[in-house]
């Protein structure tokens, strides 16, 4: 055990913001920020400036120096061991750093070490489960690959269908009417604008699809039950590998469960935890303390 950690920083670091917390041991919280992303498949060198940044303001807040403390990263982009030694590598200065992806680090939190799943469907989407302490990853591909169901891929797709609507090929609705007004009306300000654009942009009209959706928008509507479809197949995956109980997360956690899955839904239970408490969770047991403080 070591005796001479006193102080932990959990980092929740998504493509489209760095979340920061600093405990003390006893679990007393210290304090917390929030920066830009955090996405190390995106922009290596760039997440880890938001993570030094970010908890440079919760260190700030507490009054404690990075160089004191044991940091556990929960981090976007992160699919295999390799990302997670490079960022043990790149020589953070903090007394300590144990990295994995973002999900792992959500399920440590959510179920508090225990047996259970989660899926994220937020700036991008993936499940994961811990049963009997095996991990079971699905999705988490990434915007170019996957991230079926996210905001960014809800986005996009709202964004295509106002593409094929300017070209007289789909349906205009009241949802093309919002992405045309935010995105331009030509083929050459749309053009711009998609040469530019980030998951993080895309995952911005997310809520549109949403509200237009409500309206029984056919487009919106098309595209939330779509995702809904791959969102519910995460947690299939999920169930199907032995996990008895999903903690849905994310910036849409609450806005998806009406169109999901009947046996998915049925499954959902509140996190115990957060993805912050996770990262901590992680840094305290690297330096052989109990997981939980209490």
């Amino acid at each position: 055990m070591n005796d001479a950690a006193s102080y932990f920083l959990g980092i929740d670091g998504g493509g489209s913001k760095c979340r920061a917390r600093i405990r003390h041991r006893d679990g007393t919280l210290l304090g917390e920020a929030v920066g830009g992303s955090s996405n190390i498949y995106q922009d290596f060198d760039g997440a880890l400036a938001n993570i030094v940044s970010v908890a440079g303001q919760a260190g700030k807040l507490a009054g404690i120096s990075a160089q004191d403390l044991h940091a556990g990263l929960g981090l976007a982009g992160i699919v295999t061991s390799v990302g997670a030694e490079k960022i043990n590598g790149a020589g953070l200065p903090f007394a300590s750093v144990t990295a994995d992806n973002d999900a792992y680090a959500a399920c440590v939190g959510a179920f508090s070490g225990n047996n259970g799943g989660i899926v994220i469907a937020g700036t991008g989407s993936i499940g994961l489960a811990l049963v009997e302490g095996d991990r079971h990853m699905v999705g988490g591909w990434g915007f170019q690959l996957g991230d079926h169901g996210s905001g960014a891929w809800l986005g996009h797709h709202a964004v295509r269908r106002a593409a094929l609507a300017m070209d007289g090929l789909l349906q205009p609705t009241h949802l093309i009417e919002e992405i045309l007004a935010r995105v331009g009306r030509t083929r050459q300000t749309v053009s711009l604008w998609s040469e530019t654009a980030t998951p993080r942009d895309y995952a911005a009209f997310a809520p549109i699809v949403f509200e237009t959706a409500a309206r029984a928008d056919v487009q919106g509507m098309t595209i939330v039950i779509e995702g809904a479809a791959a969102i519910s197949k995460l947690g299939h995956a999920l169930l199907a590998r032995g996990a008895k109980r999903i903690c849905l997360l994310g910036g849409l956690a609450g806005v998806y469960p009406p169109y999901l899955d009947a046996d998915v839904r049925a499954a959902l239970v509140p996190p115990q935890a957060d993805a912050m408490d996770g990262a901590i969770m992680m840094a305290r047991r690297a330096c052989g303390l109990p997981e939980r403080w209490t």
